[in-house]
């Protein structure tokens, strides 16, 4: 199968995936029912890829198998073809979805096997920018500081002008203190780090230049697969808070305080696809109108280096 084509196979995929959860978690904003909302996401993405022309296994997921009844870690969907790595977050702010705050959304990423790192559920440390800088300008090893000060400089602009964004977590004060200091612009997003960063690939649009601080491993491999695809920078670090995670990620052969490389993240190419399901910096959330429901979605293929917003009308019964 050539690059055209599975890039095709798989980005068809993913959007009607991220499109059918979108929809049924849109139904639940604003009701105060987070989990029931989710609930909604899991079930529509997971018919979607029952049928899918793919061989699936889900590697990004909603937990292991004792934690999930479906979108678990290793669950086997689809109706056969390529062989496939699924990465999911079914509702990326289910707590956004429910009190209808901005940028809730849903969000798959598919990838031939092996092309998906399988992170473990854990805090990790990221580190990312969009496309149109030189390479190796950012490096998670530098303070936030130096970080900012190479971004101004290669825009040629004062750093004031540069935006960060971060999860609004205590653990992340003295990174906004540091960047305060600085003078450089700060959003604070109470939850959706797959948001965070993804923001970066589109920062006329979004508003947001780099994307700091730690959160959750597996949301971090799904930001991988939008900069891969976008073609910016992203560096990583898991954070092991305790012996037994520390286990954990020795188990699945990682290298526990090794930096992680955008290579490592998702190793080749890939297709990420994420639709609106409340309005936000990137998406319009889905509307019901009449007896169709309206989604806006962003669907990028590395294999054909094709982006694509696409808003879709789906009859509903």
């Amino acid at each position: 199968m050539g690059d055209v084509t599975t890039g095709l196979i798989l980005s068809q995929i993913a959007q009607h995936a991220t499109e059918a959860a979108a929809i049924a978690s849109a139904r639940l904003r604003g009701f105060g029912r987070k989990n029931d909302a989710d609930q909604a996401a899991v079930d529509a993405m997971r018919r979607s890829f029952e049928t899918a022309p793919f061989s699936g296994k889900v590697v990004i997921g909603e937990g292991e198998i004792d934690e999930a009844p479906m979108l678990y870690i290793g669950e086997e969907l689809g109706a056969g073809g390529l062989k496939t790595d699924i990465a999911v977050d079914p509702l990326e702010g289910t707590k956004l979805c429910a009190s209808d705050a901005p940028n809730a959304m849903t969000v798959v990423a598919l990838a031939p096997t092996g092309g998906l790192l399988h992170a473990p559920d854990m805090y990790m440390d990221k580190l990312a920018i969009g496309p149109g800088y030189p390479q190796g300008i950012i490096d998670l090893d530098l303070s936030p500081s130096e970080n900012v000060k190479r971004l101004a400089k290669a825009r040629d602009v004062p750093v004031n002008a540069i935006r960060a964004c971060l999860l609004d977590r205590p653990r992340h004060e003295h990174i906004i203190e540091e960047l305060r200091s600085l003078g450089a612009g700060i959003r604070l997003i109470p939850d959706g780090d797959v948001a965070g960063v993804f923001w970066t690939t589109e920062a006329l649009r979004s508003g947001v230049d780099i994307y700091f601080g730690s959160g959750g491993a597996p949301e971090g491999v799904l930001a991988a697969a939008a900069i891969r695809c976008a073609g910016g920078q992203m560096q990583a670090r898991l954070k092991p808070e305790n012996e037994q995670e520390e286990q954990r990620a020795r188990a699945m052969g990682r290298d526990v305080y090794a930096k992680l490389t955008l290579d490592e993240l998702v190793p080749g190419d890939v297709v990420f696809a994420a639709s609106g399901v409340t309005h936000g910096s990137m998406f319009e959330g889905v509307h019901f109108e009449g007896p169709h429901a309206h989604v806006e979605t962003l669907v990028w293929d590395s294999f054909t280096k094709r982006k694509a917003r696409v808003r879709s009308i789906h009859p509903q019964g």
